[in-house]
């Protein structure tokens, strides 16, 4: 099961590498040791990498996120799997310069009234430098004030060509 919380048109029509948002599938294990390590093993032999994770848990099941290298083959792998899979559309921001680089962030959000629901780094740094990943409550105006405040958008496209051999 796929669901598709974008912007309301069909996957894969007005998406490319360059589309602002970055998409995350959320998959829905049970909790018991292994089931990780079963998932991420079907990305084994393929080209698609995991750029970015995030595991919430409970006493019964987990919800584990998963940013993808190549979405398309990713929710490919996943399907295939018979995984249940929720997509959603993400923000994806380099990191600025300066001790508290999120501190620009949260505010350009804050003044745009925009709630951050979640958050969580990327594993890999696009372009050489630290990103960080954002589900938000308006992701359109969410990008809007962000790209209006100067902050670089990550796409996927720059998921794709990160080079994880050498660490980014």
């Amino acid at each position: 099961m796929s669901i598709d919380q974008g912007t309301g048109n069909p996957a894969g029509t007005i998406r490319g590498r360059n589309y602002p948002a970055i998409r995350q599938f959320t998959v829905f294990l049970e909790n018991r040791v292994g089931q990780l390590l079963e998932v991420v093993r079907r990305f084994e032999g393929s080209k698609v990498r995991i750029v970015a994770l995030s595991i919430t848990d409970s006493c019964e099941c987990a919800f584990v996120r998963f940013l993808l290298s190549d979405p398309e083959a990713g929710r490919e792998i996943l399907e295939r799997a018979g995984l249940a899979i929720i997509e959603s559309d993400l923000i994806g921001i380099e990191m600025p310069d300066g001790p508290q680089p999120l501190l620009g962030i949260c505010t350009a959000l804050l003044q745009a009234e925009v709630n951050i629901i979640q958050a969580y780094p990327l594993l890999v740094r696009p372009r050489g430098k630290a990103a960080v990943a954002l589900m938000v409550d308006n992701i359109e105006m969410g990008q809007d004030t962000l790209s209006k405040k100067g902050f670089t958008m990550i796409t996927e496209g720059d998921l794709a060509d990160v080079d994880l051999d050498e660490g980014g």
